[in-house]
């Protein structure tokens, strides 16, 4: 998870963050119950700012993935102000590569009136499965798989963009595989509105976005659009068919410089139009990328034609059409 949340997964160290797993207790006091309907179970994930628990509700007596912000950081308007839009943006995306959002709300924490804070949770869907950042630690895919898990990500983000709905935090961490091979994007926490002139990059001493997928115009303060997630999803491709993102460095400031006045690595997949793709998706000047998510998939497929795909990758097209 980067940032404001983390990706719904069963726990299997599946989940980065710098800070401790923070128990039940610690974010819900005693309290197991939320709003009379969700039980709350065992923790199973954790990033900076949140913590997800695996769920019960009680209603309807499927599990769930409960994500709640940590209580310490519950006073910062700003924080669940982000949350909530999650919950919102999120909500109206319905598609089987995005992961789905139920319900959410605020609970009440504290013995002490004085000192009771209200801390807001979304309850999710919960995802079974391992992230591309798990899938990638061995180093890269096999061509099919990649060219599968990357078609997923691309019709989520043709559903989200046609909603006006700009991710931002496109990277192998916040793409989930499930044990049938569908793909599930998930971490809509920094996600924005198109055209939004706050989504940017940067706020005061803040930095939105993980380094190594962002887009150049991220990097130098300017909104993102639908062809910002783009240019992220082309460092998820590139680093599924080699290993590695597109640019690395010793921390986070070389990185983005190099997005911004640097080539990536000349990528050699065999596969010649494959490469041509990659070079289109990680173009510095979004007027000469992919302007819309179908024309990735079409060209990548088009680049591919004749492999035979993964099974279950959700994108609903075959690279031997």
């Amino acid at each position: 998870m980067s940032g404001a949340t983390c990706g719904l997964v069963e726990a299997r160290g599946s989940v980065q963050g710098d800070t401790p797993p923070r128990s039940v207790e610690d974010q819900m006091g005693t309290r197991r119950l939320l709003h009379g309907r969700y039980e709350v179970g065992e923790f199973i994930g954790f990033g900076s700012t949140a913590a997800v628990h695996r769920g019960r509700d009680l209603r309807t007596g499927r599990p769930v993935a409960i994500k709640v912000l940590h209580k310490s950081l519950a006073s910062s308007p700003k924080l669940c102000s982000r949350f909530q839009r999650e919950a919102r943006q999120v909500a109206g995306l319905r598609h089987p590569a995005i992961v789905s959002i139920y319900d959410a709300g605020h609970e009440t924490v504290g013995a002490d009136p004085t000192t009771q804070v209200r801390v807001p949770f979304i309850v999710m869907e919960l995802v079974v499965g391992r992230t591309l950042r798990d899938l990638l630690a061995g180093g890269r895919l096999p061509l099919a798989e990649a060219v599968s898990y990357q078609l997923g990500v691309l019709s989520a983000l043709e559903v989200s963009h046609r909603a006006g709905v700009v991710h931002r935090d496109i990277k192998p961490a916040n793409v989930m595989v499930t044990a049938e091979g569908a793909v599930k994007v998930v971490d809509f926490g920094i996600a924005r509105a198109s055209g939004d002139p706050d989504a940017t990059l940067t706020s005061p001493g803040e930095l939105l976005g993980t380094p190594s997928y962002l887009a150049p115009e991220q990097v130098l303060g300017e909104a993102a659009d639908a062809r910002s997630d783009l240019y992220s999803a082309g460092c998820l491709l590139y680093q599924l068919v080699t290993g590695r993102p597109p640019f690395v460095g010793d921390d986070p400031v070389s990185v983005a410089y190099q997005h911004v006045h640097e080539e990536p690595v000349q990528v050699s997949t065999t596969v010649p139009a494959l490469d041509a793709v990659l070079g289109k998706a990680l173009a510095k000047d979004r007027t000469e990328r992919f302007q819309d998510a179908r024309a990735f998939s079409d060209a990548l497929l088009d680049a591919t034609l004749g492999i035979t795909l993964h099974a279950g990758h959700g994108a609903h097209v075959s690279a031997d059409r």
